[in-house]
Formats: structure tokens, C-alpha cells, sequence
């Protein structure tokens, strides 16, 4: 089992939903964030050009299945980019992390099956 976080722009979340579905992955948990890395935008406040230093993004985590982790994968970067072919700076990461375990509160399942 692995866990798969995505920070993603905000703009691209309805497009990586979408596509996340049709892949058949339709459990995920979806966060506001912020943050930075590389990617710099600059705006206009008061007739002063400023950076922030927080920029709002998307933090998607999705807990699969072996097998199910290259097909998240795959469909997150193609659905996050926001150019079809490059993308761009800021686009977003994706983490892969070792899942230990997985219990479902309501009947007490774990393991792959309680994913």
C-alpha cells in the first residue's frame, strides 16, 4: 500500500478529479494549501510590485492499492500539467510514501482491502 500526495495548482483540481474518475480511482481527500518552490508570481499592490511568500495550491492524498499506484500517478501528471506537452514551473509534486497500515473506522477492516 502506498500514499500518494499531489500538490497540484488550484485551477487543475477539477481537471485531475475528473480524470482521477475515469481511471477509476474515485477515493481521495482534498485539501487548500500554501506554499512555494520555484514558481514566483509577482502582483501589484498599491503601485508596488510584491511576491508573496505563500502561494494557495491543492493537496490531494490518495491511498492505493500496489497496483493502482503507477495508473494514479500517470493520471495526475497528465491531468495537473497546465501545458499538454512541458507543463510549467509551479505545476506541482508528486509524493509516493510507504503506507503501514489502513483501518476502516466502521467496520474494522485492514489492510488493502480497508482502502
Amino acid at each position: 500500500m502506498k500514499l500518494i500526495t499531489a500538490i497540484i495548482r488550484e485551477i487543475q483540481l477539477d481537471k485531475v478529479r475528473e480524470a482521477l474518475i475515469e481511471a477509476d480511482i474515485k477515493r481521495i481527500t482534498v485539501s487548500r494549501v500554501s506554499g512555494h518552490g520555484q514558481q514566483r508570481i509577482e502582483e501589484m499592490y498599491r503601485g508596488q510590485i510584491i511576491v508573496p511568500d505563500l502561494i494557495p495550491k491543492i493537496k490531494i492524498e490518495i491511498a492505493v492499492n500496489d497496483a493502482f499506484v503507477d495508473i494514479t500517478v500517470d493520471t495526475i501528471l497528465k491531468s495537473a500539467r497546465t501545458n499538454d506537452t512541458e507543463g510549467r514551473v509551479g505545476d506541482g509534486k508528486i509524493f509516493i510514501t510507504p503506507l503501514e497500515e489502513c483501518i476502516r473506522i466502521r467496520t474494522g477492516e485492514r489492510g488493502g482491502t480497508a482502502i
